[in-house]
């Protein structure tokens, strides 16, 4: 009988230790926050991941996410400056960097995040795009309108412990009253701005056509220039050497001859030609036979 109570003792024993160690032991995981709490009140926030130890029924814990969280917020009217009515779809990624704040502000709940989170970013959207004209919020829908947002935002929300890592505009959009009128004016704005660089391409190409007829225009000058001296040099040179060729008078005769021989030659040429000769001169002499 007693042994049978010792092992109804050893029994309860080992499963209070086991309790008591069950207890003892909390995990951390990655990218989480881990609130410790004794008699309600926070005392550690454990971030590092791996097993941890805490005081068993005196002290509690609570898990808080740390990772990255998209949420997708309903689309929102807003005004310009120019009070144009502009559609906004955004979406917003969030996590928590201060898990104390986030506890005591919102108790931990991501439903009321969000809901804070929603009513930030719009507020932000729209005091930014109410500074703005329609024009200027179109030219600057992307990066810049995504970090003017986003810093406005995380301003209000960061008391409640949470970081706004991007609001970012998914789509901006007008109504349809108005949308027809805004894209025919970005139309006509492109196409004075693509007439502009058509007009800057002719006049940057009519002044390549203008520098490359000069430069042509003075290479054919300076072409006929050099012909002109290259000419008169080798006329020059001829006369030279027919000087030389005809330095007597039999030689100046011979060459007459062949002068006149050639003339009358040339003049005879393409058929039915008559050749009208004074009786005195050189080729008429030679005909008759009279050379002294």
């Amino acid at each position: 009988m007693k042994k049978r109570v010792l092992q109804v003792i050893t029994i309860i024993i080992v499963i209070a230790a086991a309790v008591v160690v069950f207890n003892s032991l909390y995990t951390v995981k990655q990218k989480q926050f881990v609130v410790v709490r004794q008699f309600g009140k926070i005392i550690d926030v454990e971030q590092t991941p791996g097993l941890k130890f805490k005081v068993p029924f005196i002290q509690t814990t609570q898990p808080i996410s740390a990772a990255l969280v998209l949420y997708d917020i309903p689309q929102s009217d807003v005004i310009t400056r120019d009070k144009k009515s502009m559609i906004t779809d955004t979406y917003v990624t969030w996590r928590v960097v201060d898990a104390v704040k986030y506890v005591q502000t919102l108790n931990a709940i991501d439903a009321r995040a969000q809901e804070r989170i929603e009513a930030a970013v719009y507020n932000a959207t729209k005091n930014v795009i109410s500074s703005m004209s329609q024009d200027e919020v179109i030219d600057a829908r992307g990066e810049k309108l995504t970090e003017m947002i986003t810093s406005d935002a995380a301003e209000d929300i960061a008391a409640y412990g949470i970081e706004i890592v991007q609001a970012q505009i998914k789509a901006l959009d007008l109504p349809d009253d108005n949308r027809a009128a805004v894209y025919e004016r970005m139309i006509s704005e492109r196409q004075n701005i693509a007439a502009s660089y058509r007009a800057e391409g002719e006049a940057e190409a009519q002044k390549i056509r203008n520098e490359t007829d000069r430069q042509v225009t003075i290479m054919k000058a300076e072409a006929e220039k050099q012909a002109a001296v290259l000419a008169a040099e080798g006329e020059a040179s001829y006369m030279q050497t027919l000087q030389k060729a005809y330095n007597t008078e039999d030689k100046a005769a011979f060459y007459n001859y062949i002068r006149s021989l050639d003339a009358m030659r040339e003049s005879m040429k393409g058929g039915n030609k008559t050749l009208i000769l004074d009786k005195d001169s050189e080729i008429a002499r030679i005909l008759y036979g009279v050379v002294e």
